[in-house]
């Protein structure tokens, strides 16, 4: 063991030898040393005050926004579906009262459930106290009125209020809307009715039928009502798999709450321990993550080879479709088979990784080490003419119901009417309320990333005062956290806003090209839909680089208080000076934490998965029943993944800081007694041995 004189003074002959090297151009001229430099506790004045300003004004601007909206806005807008007469459905003190379902004269004229929702198919819509449950139309009502009143008093259910003349002729009834043409058995689904799909042997049908006649003793079939109704059997299916989901969570959430109590115990034991045993416990985590995976391909691989032996195991996950219950899967070969390629791939990467960046895991635990020390709705109703040919010069005209009969609307256009469109205005506000809620978007995106940046130039102040205490601890404040989150709000709140804004920008631009795919889904345009997935990879990867860099930025802002440009100049500068250790380093040091989230997550959902299916004897008679023994399992597994990446994200953002303040350290210092390193000799000794592999 080498002394640690001669420690040092390796160390200073190698800073000097590689010091005197020509500093590139491209990235600047490395620091300086300054020796009234203090780190985070030098003095600082505010930076990007102008954007500090606007930011401020933006807030006033969103909570006035915000208020407009309460003024102008209405939930019941939101909570009950609305007629073509603007009422709501299932208000109390109206006639609608007891009417809480919306039903549709004419579901054949929407085009699919997202048309429905909007409340903009274009057909009388009525409020009911329920939905059909037979098949029938006007025609066979008027004929069967004529041995009885029974059918018309049914029927009637669903006419409009007040409508009273079952002998009207079919034609002026269906020209005039006053009832539907015909009724299908439906069930409500988002207060709505629609058809009530169910699928025998393979065929869709509607109370075991596939054809039904409309009232003009046409031939229907189901297909017509399911492509009105475009993914209304998959609603209908997830309706009631969400029921079932409901009544897991129902029977199995304090188990669940435990499962993420001991995701948190573990997670926060994990981090006790780096702090004494970092290096132990790392490579513990590696080769536990490693030793987990080959029990998965080797249980894969057993699955697989005893299923392939099994009749009627090959068919594959296309042939079978969906199926909500997932122990269907497991009875095919080929779900072991993607599984053990799934897990080899995994394995493979990991062992390259480790064989190859061997002395970056050193680093990068070195510096988790060194981490660990300081560780320790809204306007008014607005109707439109909605007309019965196609033609009509006046059709999505706005109109008045209270004076459209005095018009001449429905001479020119027989058998137009005037019915609710939707909620809006002719005010300015109404007018720009689709910019104003891109704008409220944007300031949403920009509030939440000021909010993160916030959090991590405030960790990284903290981070940095205890790196840059010449002595330690008496140069360390009292209390680090609070005081770098006071020197972040009061100096640095511009720059911060600056650095989010950036980000939102881009994540604005992100959703729109979101929304512009999602309408283009249907479209033939190959190059239109090519270009938009150039855009939208382009944008993916803009966006993950500035957040790099922001997160850089803010180490700078909290180390050095320069504005937001500067410190984003200065962290490029520097990581470019020292790119090697940052395209290795700085992965190896995610991979490492990714591996701790991916073990803690992994421990408490097996234990999960053996309780949830009843493999643990001592408590087998306390699990509950459920329909999918997954939801409870699944969410403790993604609850508890959630809840270590809480405690590492911390971790992160201190080694990300400890890294930079270390590339400083190494320009601003030469390890001499004049200019002496503020890092510990066992992070430089482990960094210097490793470069000169």
């Amino acid at each position: 063991m080498p002394s640690l004189y001669t420690l040092d003074n390796s160390i200073v002959q190698s800073e000097m030898a590689r010091k005197s090297d020509v500093p590139s151009p491209y990235y600047g001229e490395p620091s300086k040393f300054d020796p009234t430099f203090r780190g985070p506790i030098s003095n600082r004045s505010c930076t990007d005050v102008f954007c500090c300003v606007i930011f401020i004004i933006v807030i006033l601007g969103y909570i006035a926004l915000g208020t407009v909206a309460w003024l102008h806005g209405d939930p019941r807008k939101v909570i009950h579906p609305t007629d073509s007469y603007g009422q709501f459905c299932g208000q109390k003190g109206t006639p609608n009262t007891k009417k809480s379902i919306l039903f549709y004269f004419n579901i054949l004229k929407c085009a699919n459930p997202a048309v429905l929702i909007n409340l903009q198919c274009p057909t009388t819509q009525m409020c009911v106290s329920k939905c059909p449950d037979r098949f029938a139309t006007y025609t066979d009502m008027q004929l069967q009125y004529q041995i009885t009143a029974a059918p018309w008093e049914y029927y009637r259910l669903f006419c409009k209020p007040g409508f009273n003349n079952p002998t009207k002729p079919v034609a002026q009834v269906l020209r005039d809307e006053d009832c539907p043409s015909m009724i299908v058995p439906s069930r409500p689904f988002l207060q709505r009715c629609f058809p009530d799909f169910i699928t025998l042997n393979g065929t869709l049908t509607v109370a075991k039928r596939t054809h039904f006649k409309d009232a003009l003793d046409k031939a229907r079939s189901v297909t017509e009502l399911r492509d009105a109704a475009n993914g209304i059997t998959g609603l209908v299916d997830a309706k009631e798999v969400g029921m079932k989901i409901v009544e897991d969570y129902a029977a199995s959430w304090n188990w669940i709450l435990i499962g993420l109590v001991i995701a948190l115990v573990v997670s926060l034991i994990f981090i006790l321990l780096l702090r004494f045993t970092a290096g132990l416990l790392l490579w513990f985590t590696i080769i536990a993550v490693i030793l987990v995976i080959a029990y998965g391909i080797w249980h894969c691989y057993l699955e697989f080879s005893l299923l392939r032996q099994q009749p009627g195991a090959d068919v594959t996950i296309v042939d079978i479709g969906f199926q909500t219950d997932v122990t269907v899967y497991l009875h095919l070969s080929q779900t072991w088979l993607i599984f053990l390629i799934a897990l080899c791939t995994i394995e493979a990467s990991i062992l390259i990784i480790l064989i190859f960046l061997r002395k970056r895991v050193w680093i990068a635990i070195a510096l988790l080490r060194e981490g660990s020390k300081f560780l320790a709705s809204s306007g008014d109703a607005i109707y439109k003419v909605m007309a019965a040919e196609p033609n009509c010069m006046y059709a999505n005209k706005t109109c008045d119901p209270e004076t459209f009969n005095k018009t001449n609307v429905s001479k020119t256009c027989p058998g137009a009417q005037c019915t609710f469109a939707f909620y809006g205005g002719e005010t300015p506000y109404h007018r720009y309320l689709f910019i104003l809620q891109l704008s409220n978007l944007l300031i949403f995106l920009w509030l939440v990333n000021f909010i993160i940046a916030l959090g991590q130039c405030t960790l990284a102040g903290a981070f940095a005062s205890y790196y840059w205490a010449r002595r330690k601890p008496q140069d360390i404040p009292t209390c680090p956290l609070f005081s770098s989150f006071s020197r972040a709000i009061r100096y640095h709140t511009g720059s911060l806003a600056f650095g989010a804004l950036i980000l939102a920008l881009v994540q604005m631009a992100r959703v729109i090209l979101e929304y512009l795919d999602s309408k283009l889904k249907g479209a033939s345009n190959v190059a239109a839909r090519f270009l938009l997935c150039c855009l939208k990879c382009c944008f993916w990867c803009l966006e993950r680089f500035i957040k790099f860099m922001n997160r850089n930025a803010y180490i700078m802002i909290a180390i050095y208080g320069k504005c937001f440009c500067t410190s984003a100049r200065d962290a490029f500068c520097l990581l470019m000076r020292n790119v090697v250790r940052v395209a290795v380093l700085d992965r190896v040091t995610d991979f490492l934490l990714f591996l701790g989230k991916v073990l803690i997550a992994g421990s408490v959902g097996v234990i999960a998965f053996f309780f949830f299916t009843h493999k643990i004897p001592i408590v087998q008679e306390d699990v509950p029943t459920l329909h999918y023994y997954w939801v409870p399992l699944l969410t403790v597994i993604f609850g508890s993944y959630l809840i270590a990446h809480g405690f590492f994200s911390v971790y992160a953002m201190c080694v990300d800081t400890l890294f930079l303040c270390f590339c400083e350290d190494l320009e601003r210092n030469d390890g001499s007694p004049e200019k002496p390193f503020l890092m510990s000799a066992e992070l430089h000794s482990i960094l210097r041995k490793t470069e000169h592999h």
